[in-house]
């Protein structure tokens, strides 16, 4: 009897593309060399000379991290953070030791311009909000230090076209396709997940963010988009353009169905918080912790890492209608995105970390 919703075409094909882009993982990252100078456009219309390929690139903020080290991990010249021993375990040991550079986008900005220079960097990549702001941050950098930045757009829906444009700029063609073949399944295969649900169907969720889970990720922002992507409701109506805080009474009249946790410490007492403990959700136990492993599952930062999240979140959320074994799934995506391949261990110890404690 089928009970799954999804046709046995969606499935196999993604099962095609999943071997696939396995398959070309294998080998090393192809690489097709630049001919001559070329005029690369980004996603804030800005355009820029490239006359060969950049071997250094440096990344401005933590998502364009990410994007480069599934890229072209051989080109990265460090993380904005240093990584932690548990992170690099599901890396390739060849990034584990980059040094820390801090970023230069976002509330704060760490690293220097001297250091952009000094690392011999050929290329800057940014990822994420093409605001103004950030178009005109890119602008002063290739000012001052006369290198090359490229910023893209970070949204789910542009995820396919951001890779092949990226990919372009480092002479990482195969390995974007390989990428952008993946995203797409998933994202044909959520699209498929979506159609079958009735508005009754959908379950209504609330990002329970930091240590007391009164941040959150309001509807329609960048950290909340893998919500949209799996057929949930966010309940976080804040009016915020993305992430904002709540207050316990709030939470208490919107009612979520489940509870998605980012903070370790805040899951664990959450069966035993006098409020918490209280929502039907807690008690049902629909409650779960996005693992962070080797980055944010939901966000943290919000890039391809996400991808993993839809396959998690997915199958939690509708378990009646994803049948793909999840652990085994987990498995190969990580090896897809990644370059690495964990072990079976290592990814039922980041599932069991995902549910209440009892």
């Amino acid at each position: 009897m089928r009970t799954s919703g999804y046709s046995t075409r969606s499935r196999r094909g993604f099962v095609r593309a999943g071997l696939v882009a396995t398959a070309l993982l294998a080998g090393p990252c192809a690489r097709d060399a630049l001919a001559s100078t070329r005029r690369i456009s980004d996603d804030a219309e800005r355009r820029i000379d490239l006359s060969r390929i950049p071997r250094r690139v440096f990344p401005a903020g933590a998502p364009a991290a990410v994007f480069v080290y599934c890229l072209a991990p051989d080109q990265l010249v460090g993380w904005p953070r240093a990584l932690r021993a548990d992170e690099a375990a599901l890396l390739l040991p060849e990034v584990a030791d980059l040094p820390e550079l801090g970023r230069l986008t976002g509330r704060g900005s760490t690293a220097k311009l001297e250091g952009v220079l000094a690392l011999g960097t050929d290329l800057v990549v940014d990822v994420g909000s093409i605001a103004p702001t950030y178009a005109s941050l890119a602008d002063q950098v290739q000012a001052q230090t006369g290198v090359p930045y490229l910023l893209f757009d970070g949204r789910f829906e542009h995820t396919t076209r951001t890779l092949q444009r990226l990919g372009a700029a480092l002479g990482a063609e195969r390995r974007a396709e390989v990428l952008a073949t993946g995203v797409q399944s998933i994202l044909d295969e959520m699209a498929e997940l979506r159609a079958g649900l009735a508005a009754g169907d959908r379950p209504r969720v609330l990002f329970a963010r930091g240590p007391t889970g009164l941040a959150t990720a309001a509807a329609g922002g960048l950290n909340a988009e893998v919500f949209d992507v799996v057929g949930a409701v966010n309940v976080a109506q804040t009016g915020a353009p993305n992430l904002s805080l709540i207050s316990l009474e709030q939470v208490v009249d919107w009612q979520p169905d489940w509870i998605v946790a980012s903070d370790a410490a805040f899951f664990s007492q959450l069966t035993r918080h006098p409020v918490w403990s209280s929502l039907p959700a807690v008690r049902a136990g629909r409650a779960v912790l996005a693992p962070r492993l080797p980055f944010g599952w939901f966000d943290a930062p919000p890039a391809l890492n996400r991808f993993v999240g839809v396959v998690w979140l997915a199958a939690v959320l509708h378990p009646a209608r994803i049948r793909y074994p999840l652990a085994e799934r987990l498995v190969a995506t990580f090896e897809w995105l990644y370059h690495r391949r964990p072990t079976q261990a290592q990814i039922d110890s980041l599932l069991a970390q995902t549910r209440l404690p009892r």
